[in-house]
């Protein structure tokens, strides 16, 4: 019996079964039941894969417990102090910082590369005026497959790095273009003389013929929260990227594949699901009152932005931002009743025994959608802003994928519990 294993005994009939145990270089040690059914005739069970690794990565490492993240080894806190947005993507896709001569071109690569084919947007045509901005970018991200699939070869880390960056580059011209499109505005195209995160901002709140200048912090702000939404290693989005890439299916359809998980409100949602409880609230007087229904065990009621699957201590991303959140509202002036009522929620869920003995700490959703809110960006393109910040995430999970010496296709097994063979015997 190997020392570094488990033992596993069915007690039905005494018989054991021995699996190896796996250890990372950093959080719990695995035990390796690739070979559980064909040993023991039965399947795992696992809901949710709660206690489940689905694969090995270099990516990103999560420590819920003490409340830490890390990208490659660097912490989430250290880059947003003394990185941008773009730096963390380069990271994700090369495995190391760029220095600054890398960093420039990298720049500049991606600035040549924001620009879409115009036929795309006939595509806008197609929908509904009032189709959410999150089902037309999905859309448009399983179109760019047809623009560049012809003889790519996607097994060539060269072509699919270009792939790559190319996505990171359009993504933010398709969100900014469709927002333009559904509210009637006049298309204002990448300004080759602005910066990534600046010339978003810039396609979204321009008009032609006007001056138009954003303040360094409403720049730096804005970059943080793409910055602390790149990866987070095997969350619902991120493991759909993963399970369609073992389908050895494009990467663009992985990636929108992804988009369509992350939409959900208890995934990309919950910042914009944060905001429509805050005006649902409606005013600072009527807090305790919704505090009151939070703890109430026989009340639906939830309060949205406290809490997470994985932390179990304050998100480190929740810190940085809070940060950047006061030091925003103090720069450009924010007085809002929205930001008074999260103020209010937070310093009562912080020293509250109820909140703080269930490990109910702000999440990266609350302050995010504040921040978003000062910025001027419509609730419902939140979920948008959290696709361009996990995009270069998910395609470095779906390179990293294809990297593997061999790709097995994800499919997981069941528990039964429906009915038995009724098939009517002649």
């Amino acid at each position: 019996m190997a020392e570094n294993s488990v033992t596993l005994t069915d007690n039905r009939n005494g018989k054991s079964y021995n699996f190896p145990i796996l250890d990372g270089n950093l959080g719990p040690s695995v035990v390796d039941i690739s070979t559980f059914y064909k040993d023991t005739g039965m399947f795992t069970f696992d809901r949710g894969y709660t206690s489940t690794a689905m694969c090995r990565s270099q990516i990103t490492y999560i420590d819920g417990e003490k409340g830490e993240l890390l990208h490659r080894g660097y912490d989430i806190a250290w880059l947003a102090e003394n990185k941008i947005f773009l730096d963390v993507v380069y990271l994700l896709l090369n495995k190391r910082l760029p220095n600054s001569d890398e960093l420039k071109e990298f720049k500049t690569e991606l600035k040549t590369r924001c620009f879409i084919n115009e036929n795309i947007l006939k595509l806008f045509d197609a929908f509904p005026d009032r189709a959410h901005p999150m089902a037309v970018l999905q859309a448009c991200v399983a179109t760019l497959s047809t623009y560049y699939s012809r003889d790519m070869n996607f097994d060539d880390p060269v072509e699919y790095m270009e792939l790559a960056k190319r996505l990171v580059a359009k993504m933010p011209t398709l969100a900014a273009f469709y927002y333009r499109h559904s509210r009637g505005y006049p298309q204002i195209y990448p300004d080759l003389d602005r910066g990534f995160t600046e010339n978003f901002l810039y396609m979204m709140r321009s008009f032609p013929h006007s001056r138009f200048e954003l303040r360094p912090i409403e720049v730096k702000a804005f970059d943080t929260v793409l910055m602390l939404h790149c990866d987070h290693e095997q969350n619902a989005s991120t493991t759909t990227v993963r399970t369609v890439g073992s389908t050895h299916s494009h990467p663009y359809s992985c990636i929108s594949a992804g988009i369509g998980a992350l939409w959900g409100h208890a995934h990309g949602g919950a910042n914009e699901s944060v905001i429509r409880q805050l005006e649902m609230i409606g005013s600072v007087d009527n807090v305790d009152k919704y505090i009151a229904k939070a703890k109430d065990k026989n009340d639906p009621f939830r309060l949205m932005g406290f809490g997470h699957r994985v932390y179990k201590n304050y998100d480190p991303r929740a810190k940085v931002l809070k940060k950047m959140r006061n030091q925003l509202i103090d720069e450009i002036g924010i007085d809002s009743n929205l930001i008074k009522i999260a103020n209010k929620i937070e310093e009562i869920v912080l020293n509250d025994d109820y909140f703080v003995s269930r490990n109910l700490y702000p999440n990266v959703d609350f302050n995010s959608g504040l921040i978003l809110k000062a910025l001027k960006i419509p609730t419902e393109m939140f979920a948008v802003i959290f696709v361009m910040g996990r995009c270069p995430g998910w395609i470095s999970q779906w390179m990293e994928l294809k990297e593997q010496d061999t790709i097995k296709i994800v499919r997981p097994r069941q528990l039964y519990v429906g009915p038995k063979d009724i098939t009517p015997k002649n």
